[in-house]
């Protein structure tokens, strides 16, 4: 059975695009592939977050993705703070990547135009302890969206650089996992591009519903066709593929009749469509604050899939020693 490996940001609550982009996908998964899921809290502080804010950021995301449907049973689910084994790999990959290498990646670029006095060591090296959190399971398949590819390229990178300085077969070059058909991109309320927390445009599935009505109505639009099937301009799109996800196809059958016929009232297609979400939303709102309370719950995931993921790399790391060199005397 291939091994499946999937970070998940310590940061910002799950949204609809993260959900039908990725983490209905990942339910599904766990029943074909050996999957691994876990909390990139290291990753986090490269923006320096307070303790408090590090430790409920994890605890709340640990909830919605358990209320979305991982099962702790079928795949492993862990706190990659929880397995020290992680940087001790991040440290011995470090020794074998290359300054330049790593100046050149676009995150890197980027982090440093958008946080100029946060130029921490931790955002060079960010790709390095991506391959760790990968190869460290020998994954052989990783979800990634397209803002990441160049860092499971390093990934590779680094798997076959190691493989080749030793002269062994130890870390296979994971690839990027296709969901193909099933992915589905959700985009935001701005009028543009997809759904995400740093644009501000996204609705949650923790939002209340005074929130996504609040949201929905001040979804971006234009002043209304000016003749029969024309093609919608991206704004009005965007509404219509959310209405597409979470509306009966009555529904959408309804209101896009409306706007080949010139008919279209944007106020009553929000309405409909803030209503929907709720509909959609309320289930999944309800189970992630039951599961935040059950402290207990939460403990024993976390403990098991540290447990799990431990096991794991800890065969990989005592591997790796014993390859560059390091012996017990």
């Amino acid at each position: 059975m291939e091994t499946v490996l999937s970070g998940i940001r310590s940061t910002g609550n799950l949204h609809l695009g993260n959900y039908f982009g990725a983490v209905k996908n990942f339910v599904k998964m766990q029943n074909e592939y050996n999957c691994f899921f876990f909390i990139a809290d290291y990753h986090s502080l490269t923006t320096h977050p307070k303790p408090e804010d590090l430790h409920n950021n994890v605890k709340k995301v640990l909830a919605e993705y358990l209320a979305a449907g991982l099962d702790p049973e079928k795949s492993t689910i862990y706190i990659q703070s929880d397995v020290p084994e992680i940087p001790e790999l991040y440290l011995l990959l470090n020794m074998n990547a290359y300054i330049g290498e790593l100046e050149r990646t676009t995150t890197f670029k980027e982090k440093i135009r958008t946080q100029p006095d946060n130029v921490n060591a931790g955002l060079l090296t960010y790709p390095v302890l991506m391959a760790a959190d990968i190869i460290i399971h020998k994954a052989n398949k990783v979800p990634v969206g397209k803002d990441q590819e160049q860092n499971l390229e390093m990934a590779r990178k680094f798997a076959k650089r190691f493989n080749h300085m030793y002269n062994v077969d130890c870390f296979p070059e994971p690839s990027a996992f296709n969901f193909g058909k099933q992915l589905v991109k959700i985009p935001g309320l701005d009028g543009s591009g997809k759904m995400g927390k740093s644009e501000g445009n996204g609705i949650y599935l923790i939002d209340e519903p005074k929130v996504i009505r609040k949201k929905v109505m001040k979804a971006k639009t234009d002043s209304g066709p000016t003749q029969e099937n024309q093609s919608k301009p991206e704004a009005i799109e965007n509404l219509f593929t959310l209405m597409k996800v979470v509306s009966t196809n009555d529904t959408y059958e309804y209101f896009d009749e409306k706007y080949n016929k010139c008919e279209i009232r944007y106020g009553d297609l929000k309405k409909q469509l803030a209503e929907d979400i709720i509909k959609f939303n309320t289930p999944m709102r309800e189970k992630i604050i039951d599961t935040l309370k059950n402290e207990e719950y939460l403990r024993k995931v976390a403990n098991l899939g540290a447990q799990k993921a431990r096991e794991s790399a800890s065969k990989t790391v005592k591997e790796v020693r014993e390859i560059i060199g390091f012996k017990s005397f």
